[in-house]
């Protein structure tokens, strides 16, 4: 029978009986023949909490007592599944991160996998027991506990998967599948049965949030099916897979973001060296930029304006620095949190002209303007103000013929 790591969200184990609903489900697999690692995330709402309480100590807390604050959340669940799963006559074994054990480096609240030591769990595998890992956790070389970052979860679950070299990682959420676009926007998406890596982890960093970046990133280099899947249903979800087999639509989905902030340094000195000197000060404080633009700057001849945008959760921890760097450059800094950024993504965009223009054509006649605009081989993603998310979403859903089944349409 087939190797399986299941992971199950927060909301899929938000309550003692959901966690009992959870140990079923698992059970019903276990005993089908199925060798399981199951992979669950804090219980809903746990995370927040528990990083309410450190803010309630420090204005920005200690990043390595904040993951050992944060880390506890999944060993709760754990244990509960565990528990559920024996009650059930099921053999069943948790492990925190440190025991399994999953290494990572040592960049706290964001820590990377660096190996898994899977030893341990092939053995569980191997007596017939299902092993119980904690998500979103590890440790790093000092024994140091480290946390992935929000959404970790995913990536533990399919960083095993590659270890144990499991047929399949299943993804249980909430949800059952990855839309064309966000349902509760446009109620016309529809349920996409299969998918690409590179689609999926373009749509994932746009705002998707089905899946975690990081996840999909691990999934593609070590080949791992994903089936993202509702933990409240047994249909057939999503299959993430590479690329062979599937139809090239044009646009496969339309997806958006809220969460960041633009940051336009105006008239800053047009020389070599300046704009490594803004983004290199970024770098050392871990900061992730996204779009960057820079153009000739409305302050005058030798001077140019650099615009970029970064978390809005970022912005005030740098925000002095951001200006300490431009008063450097002979820039002033001007800020926008009331920002979106509305993307489409699609393989076939790699061979189909015009896509672009029908892009900026349709949110020209409705009236939105484009601040910014950043494109790969597969995707188109432009910068507009808030409060016209909604209205582009939709714009570019029906206009791609993403609500009728085609998404290739130009």
């Amino acid at each position: 029978m087939s190797l399986i790591v299941q992971k199950f969200g927060g909301t899929s184990v938000g309550s003692i009986e959901r966690i009992r609903n959870v140990a079923e489900r698992v059970a019903k697999w276990h005993a089908a023949g199925h060798r399981l690692v199951v992979v669950p995330s804090a219980m809903s709402g746990e995370t927040n909490r528990l990083l309410a309480l450190a803010a309630g100590l420090q204005e920005h807390p200690d990043p390595r007592e904040l993951d050992v604050v944060a880390a506890t959340g999944e060993q709760v669940s754990v244990g509960l599944l565990a528990m559920a799963l024996l009650a059930l006559g099921v053999k069943a074994r948790s492990y925190a991160g440190w025991q399994v054990k999953v290494l990572t480096d040592s960049a706290f609240t964001r820590a990377r996998i660096v190996s898994i030591d899977e030893l341990k769990l092939r053995q569980d595998l191997e007596n017939g027991c299902v092993a119980v890992v904690a998500g979103f956790q590890g440790v790093d070389a000092e024994g140091n506990i480290t946390t992935l970052g929000r959404g970790g979860s995913d990536t533990t679950a399919v960083a095993i998967a590659a270890a144990i070299k499991a047929d399949v990682c299943e993804i249980y959420t909430d949800v059952d599948g990855v839309y064309t676009t966000d349902p509760n926007i446009v109620p016309s998406a529809r349920k996409i049965d299969r998918i690409s890596y590179e689609e999926m982890l373009e749509l994932a960093s746009l705002g998707a949030k089905v899946l975690q970046i990081r996840s999909v990133e691990v999934a593609m280099k070590y080949g791992v099916p994903v089936h993202v899947r509702s933990s409240f249903s047994d249909r057939t979800g999503t299959m993430v897979v590479g690329e062979e087999g599937l139809e090239s639509v044009v646009v496969a989905g339309v997806a958006y973001d809220k969460s960041e902030a633009k940051v336009q340094l105006v008239g800053a000195d047009d020389k070599p060296g300046v704009v490594a000197k803004i983004f290199g000060m970024l770098a050392e404080k871990n900061v992730q930029v996204d779009m960057i633009i820079q153009s000739p700057s409305r302050g005058g001849d030798s001077r140019t304006d650099v615009t970029f945008t970064v978390a809005k959760t970022d912005l005030s921890r740098v925000k002095d620095l951001i200006e300490d760097t431009a008063k450097g450059v002979g820039a002033r800094v001007e800020y926008d949190t009331e920002i979106a950024k509305v993307s489409i993504v699609g393989l076939g965009m790699r061979s189909h002209a015009g896509v672009a223009a029908k892009t900026f054509g349709l949110l020209a006649a409705e009236g939105i303007n484009i601040q910014a605009i950043s494109t790969s081989e597969i995707k188109i993603s432009c910068i507009i103000a808030a409060k016209y998310t909604e209205l582009a979403v939709r714009t570019l859903h029906e206009g791609f013929g993403l609500d009728r089944g085609t998404g290739a349409e130009t």
